[in-house]
């Protein structure tokens, strides 16, 4: 195996690094995927977005048995929460695609290796040599030869004040992990780890207090995104804390006290059960050989070009490690498929940071795309927006979840839609659509005209885009 020279050769098996694989792979380059783990998949499949959203489900089903007898379901009021049974289905579905992964790697002919890679320099007659650490398999080469490489280590957790996680300060790794329901939590960190924990644990009867020390929760989206769900969030009796700075953490007898500071001075001080650190993920680009090579660091993150290629010659770099890119596993995913394209020597597209969607899986869901009304304004538009409340759509009304609103940030002048921002049921399914719109270089006009079914969720994109002529029918 060690004389074997590969087209391209993977570090990291996250989304960005199997996609690359997989796309490579059917481009008909000869790739090898190395992973440090015994699993493939990453952070998003095994301690991230899978786990995390399928617990996101059990909260939305145990939401609804709330409201049964509405629903014309009777006998539930017994009901109780089995937190086994819940982990054990969210377990089953990390394991089934799991499996699938490795299925895919065999069917495309991926050979995939374990192991720990660095990088040792740049190519050499074209070949760029990777030292591995073994893993522990038998029969693991000492290193892999291949004419390019991509790294797609991914990023880890941030923690603070030099606290190490354990079982009562946990990250997002602890806390898919905990053997029970904790009475209350103190959530540190309102972006969207932070605020996604807090709805599935407050469907699930937890005392939530959330601190941000930012002005406002989800702090990237559109400012009357972030009002309204802080909004939503106080109703459903989530105690949330802006403009506040955390001081300490410390254990007590019985939990965890966290201390912060608020804008005017005055110490808050609050213990719960358990807390959770989502404050941000930090780039896995240490101890990877970088130093070794002309690739540059902003801040820790690989600087690319529009074809995911570094300083260094013949190697690129996806997902979380990228600058300038947002750390969500689809951005890895086609920074990944952009790479191996151009290794491939076939036509791509460079990932447009204003196409990228975002999407929070909270109760109620936030997705969205483009430019905030803000940011519009900032870039010296004429703007021209659009909202539509999804209480005038029918079937949020027939799916009982009518809160939120569908906002178009529009230029006024030509009509090209510059932003998209949607709170309320099924939203991240929702954005897709203004995505394609957004990427055709769709107008306010042309929507206006173009036919949703009825009655559908989607039907609020078209509400809201003739709203920027208020002229909204539900409206």
């Amino acid at each position: 195996m060690a004389d074997i020279i590969y087209d391209v050769a993977i570090i990291g098996s996250g989304p960005a690094g199997y996609t690359a694989a997989i796309r490579g792979a059917q481009l008909g380059l000869k790739v090898a995927l190395i992973e440090k783990t015994n699993v493939l998949g990453g952070t998003c499949l095994h301690v991230g977005c899978i786990p995390t959203k399928a617990l996101l489900f059990n909260a939305e089903l145990w939401d609804h048995l709330k409201h049964a007898e509405e629903y014309g379901i009777a006998g539930v009021d017994g009901r109780s929460l089995n937190w086994e049974a819940v982990q054990k289905r969210k377990d089953a579905i990390v394991t089934k695609h799991t499996k699938g992964l490795e299925f895919l790697m065999k069917k495309h002919k991926i050979t995939v290796i374990s192991g720990y890679g660095r990088l040792t320099g740049g190519a050499k007659d074209g070949v760029h040599t990777i030292a591995l650490d073994s893993a522990g398999a038998e029969g693991t080469p000492g290193e892999v030869k291949a004419r390019n490489v991509i790294l797609a280590t991914g990023s880890d957790a941030k923690t603070m004040l030099g606290l190490a996680p354990d079982d009562r300060i946990l990250t997002n790794i602890e806390i898919l992990a905990i053997s029970q329901v904790p009475k209350s939590l103190i959530v540190i960190g309102a972006g969207a780890v932070g605020v996604e924990f807090a709805s599935i644990f407050r469907s699930f009867g937890t005392e939530i207090t959330m601190v941000e020390f930012l002005p406002r929760i989800m702090p990237p989206e559109d400012e009357d995104i972030s009002k309204e769900l802080a909004r939503l969030y106080k109703k459903r009796g989530i105690d949330v804390n802006t403009n506040a700075k955390v001081e300490k953490i410390e254990k007590t007898e019985t939990g965890v006290k966290v201390t912060w500071t608020v804008a005017n001075g005055k110490s808050v001080e609050k213990e719960a059960e358990k807390v959770l650190v989502a404050v941000g993920r930090s780039p896995r680009t240490e101890n990877v050989g970088i130093e070794k090579t002309k690739i540059e660091l902003d801040r820790g993150f690989v600087k690319v070009d529009g074809a995911q290629e570094t300083a260094e010659p013949g190697i690129y770099a996806i997902g979380d490690i990228v600058a300038g890119l947002p750390q969500l596993a689809h951005v890895g995913s086609m920074s990944g498929i952009v790479a191996v394209t151009k290794i491939a020597g076939k036509a791509f597209r460079s990932v447009r940071r204003d196409r990228i969607p975002a999407a929070t899986y909270s109760e109620p869901q936030i997705g969205s795309v483009g430019l905030t009304e803000a940011q519009a304004k900032e870039k010296g538009y004429d703007v021209k927006v659009g909202k539509f409340p999804f209480a005038g759509n029918s079937k949020a009304t027939i799916v009982g979840s009518h809160d939120g609103f569908v906002k178009i940030v529009s230029d006024a002048k030509y009509g090209e839609i510059l932003g998209v921002h949607i709170l309320g049921p099924q939203a991240t399914e929702l954005i897709a659509e203004a995505v394609a719109v957004m990427d055709l270089e769709g107008t306010v006009d042309e929507l206006m005209f173009t036919i949703h079914a009825h009655p559908t969720l989607s039907e609020s994109m078209l509400d809201a885009y003739a709203s920027v002529y208020g002229m909204g029918i539900n409206a």
